[in-house]
């Protein structure tokens, strides 16, 4: 496959990927979890997936995350500085973000199929 049109695949998916919709936050819970929601879709979708199943980062939905991060400290500081392939959020997402987005993939993630 040319290179031009592989990066024109791989462009339309991230597209793709952007537009779909986040798993929603179910009605009555705690108003973090929308924002949590919001960074996830702005900032991480494209790479673990819309619904967290793993794309170019790790699948975090279906238990996943629980069982990579059983405590939430860990994840928030994998989120906040990187590790390998995932960069850190520090400079780009302010603390309160970093634990919603956290807490969306613990809390709605974790359930999601």
């Amino acid at each position: 496959m040319p290179k031009s049109l592989f990066a024109s695949i791989a462009a339309l998916a991230m597209v793709a990927t952007a537009c779909a919709t986040a798993p929603p936050v179910p009605e009555g819970a705690d108003p973090i979890l929308d924002r949590g929601r919001t960074v996830w879709a702005n900032s991480c979708a494209s790479c673990h997936g819309v619904a967290g199943g793993g794309a170019k980062g790790p699948k975090l939905n279906e238990g996943a995350v629980l069982v990579s991060y059983p405590l939430v400290e860990d994840q928030i500081e994998l989120v906040t500085t990187g590790r390998n392939a995932m960069p850190g959020f520090a400079g780009r997402l302010s603390e309160a973000d970093i634990e919603a987005v956290v807490r969306y993939t613990q809390e709605v993630l974790a359930v999601t199929e």
